[in-house]
């Protein structure tokens, strides 16, 4: 069986996604504060794609403004993981994956624009009524952790902006070449604006800079299994998937995230039924969008054959 180029971008991404779903985990487990873990797994992950023959080659006769706009994106995907890690440390693993689906909220204002594609009403819709969700999940949260929620937020709007960047300007670009400049420059973002985000966002007391041997082997699960493969396969997928599309997807994210919490962390204790209300709100939207796409698709060729 032969699938079409976007059925096999959809399942790319839904791949993806499961992998996400462990970095939540991962997080959580790794004792470095936000700003060394987002570091370190970028730091790696660069190393990594260095070491590749066919994307040094790549790099090196890629025009340098095209360099220089992926390196742009870069510096958002960093600040993207940078608030991601902190609202888990604020709150928990399953909070900080949920807060991730306020992002079709902003691609569905965002990508329109930025993409240079028509904006989409039933976009829009859908970005609206993941809103019910998100204020069950806020309801269900106990007061200390509203922080790690608004942090989540932000992240949300930061990947709403790198995502629909990257739909503008993937084309036909090697994905792991892109993937090496942007976590390239990341990494180089986070290291010049260290000193500044240290006196903004402190270490914790048990907290340093150097991961110890356990969190060493966690950090490259997260930065070759969870960063690596998955970036680049939904680099691939973006040339045939709207940016919202594939935010609509990862807004599965949170179910793998908040079902390993549960089962490692316990975190069921923390939270409430109208958190998990809202989750199903979440949930139900993400269902319904690849419906409601392919009937508004459907409904435009029909259109144009008359």
């Amino acid at each position: 069986m032969t699938l079409e180029p976007r059925q096999r971008a959809l399942l790319q991404i839904h791949f993806c996604v499961v992998l996400w779903g462990f970095t939540a985990i991962l997080g959580k487990l790794i004792t470095l504060s936000a700003l060394p873990l987002v570091w370190w797994r970028m730091v790696l992950v660069t190393v990594v794609l260095a070491m590749v023959p066919k994307v040094r080659a790549n790099l090196f006769a890629m025009p340098k403004k095209q360099v220089a706009i992926y390196a742009g994106i870069g510096a958002v995907v960093a600040l993207h993981w940078l608030t991601f890690y902190g609202a888990i440390k604020l709150s928990n693993a399953s909070v900080g994956a949920t807060c991730m689906a306020l992002g079709p909220v902003f691609l569905a204002l965002i990508e329109p624009s930025v993409a240079r594609r028509p904006f989409s009403r039933v976009e829009l819709f859908l970005g609206i009524a993941v809103l019910p969700g998100v204020a069950l999940v806020v309801g269900g949260v106990p007061m200390e952790m509203r922080a790690g929620i608004a942090m989540g937020a932000l992240s949300a709007f930061l990947v709403a902006i790198f995502g629909a960047l990257n739909k503008r300007y993937i084309e036909q670009t090697d994905a792991l070449t892109v993937t090496a400049i942007e976590l390239g420059a990341g990494t180089f973002a986070l290291t010049l604006l260290a000193p500044l985000l240290l006196n903004v966002l402190p270490l914790p007391p048990e907290g340093g800079l150097i991961p110890d041997a356990r969190d060493f082997v966690l950090l490259l699960v997260l930065s070759i299994g969870c960063t690596l493969l998955p970036f680049a396969l939904s680099l691939v997928a973006l040339r045939e998937l709207s940016a919202f599309s594939v935010q609509m997807a990862v807004n599965l994210e949170p179910v793998y995230s908040i079902v390993l919490a549960i089962v490692i962390f316990h975190e069921q204790r923390e939270l409430n039924a109208s958190f998990y209300g809202g989750v199903a709100i979440l949930l139900a939207a993400v269902f319904a969008q690849p419906y409601l796409a392919s009937r508004t698709r459907t409904r435009s060729e029909g259109k144009e054959s008359q």
